[in-house]
C-alpha cells in the first residue's frame, strides 16, 4: 500500500481538524480518498469541503449523480469509485441494466430521458473535453444553468478523485469485482 493510514496518535494539529470535519460531516467517518489525502492536510481540507457541496448539495437527484460518478469512475478506470458508487446507485434505484453497459463502456438502452441526459452530458464533457450545444441546450432545460455547472464539478470533483485514488493504488476489498468483470482498458468505448 502506498499510502498506509496515518496512526492518530501521529497526527499533526492539522491532520486532526481535516479528520474532525469529515469525521463530523455526512460522510461520519474517515476513508476513501481521504485516507492518502490526509498525507496533504491542507488539499484534504479543501477536497473534503467541496465534497460535501458535491456529494451532498446539489440539485441533482441520487440517481443521476450516481451515473455521473459512475460514468466518470469508468472513464478514469477507477476501481475504488466504482465499487463504492455502485452500491450507492444500486441504493439511489439505479438499476443493473443500465450499470452494467457503463461498466463495460456502452450506452445503457434503458435509460430515462433524464438518465440519458446526464450520461450523455458525462461521456461528451470527459471523452471529448467539451459539450455539444445540445446537449447544452437540453440539460439546461431540464435542470438550468446551475445544473450545467453541477454536473460539471460532478465529473470534475470524481475525476480528481479518481487521480487521487489511481495514484495512491489503494486495494479493494477482497470480493470485490469492479466493472463487474477483470478490466480490458482496451475495450472499445461508446
Amino acid at each position: 500500500m502506498r499510502f498506509t493510514p496515518i496512526p492518530k496518535a501521529e497526527w499533526t494539529d492539522e491532520q486532526r481538524t481535516v479528520a474532525d470535519a469529515i469525521v463530523s460531516g455526512p460522510r461520519g467517518e474517515l476513508r476513501g480518498p481521504f485516507v492518502p489525502l490526509l498525507h496533504a492536510p491542507a488539499l484534504a481540507a479543501k477536497i473534503q469541503e467541496l465534497g460535501e457541496v458535491i456529494r451532498f448539495k446539489t440539485s441533482i437527484p441520487d440517481d443521476l449523480l450516481e451515473i455521473a460518478v459512475l460514468v466518470t469512475a469508468r472513464h478514469h478506470n477507477c476501481a475504488n469509485i466504482w465499487d463504492s458508487h455502485e452500491r450507492l446507485a444500486r441504493k439511489a434505484g439505479v438499476a443493473q441494466d443500465i450499470i452494467a453497459p457503463i461498466a463495460q463502456y456502452h450506452r445503457p438502452k434503458a435509460l430515462t430521458e433524464a438518465q440519458a441526459l446526464v450520461y450523455d452530458y458525462a461521456r461528451a464533457l470527459l471523452a471529448d473535453n467539451k459539450i455539444s450545444d445540445a446537449v447544452f441546450e437540453a440539460v439546461t432545460e431540464r435542470w438550468g444553468r446551475k445544473g450545467v455547472m453541477e454536473l460539471a464539478g460532478i465529473c470534475g470533483y470524481y475525476g480528481m478523485l479518481a487521480a487521487v485514488f489511481n495514484a495512491a493504488d489503494r486495494p479493494l476489498e477482497p470480493d470485490s469485482v469492479p466493472f463487474g468483470v477483470e478490466d480490458d482498458p482496451a475495450k472499445q468505448r461508446s
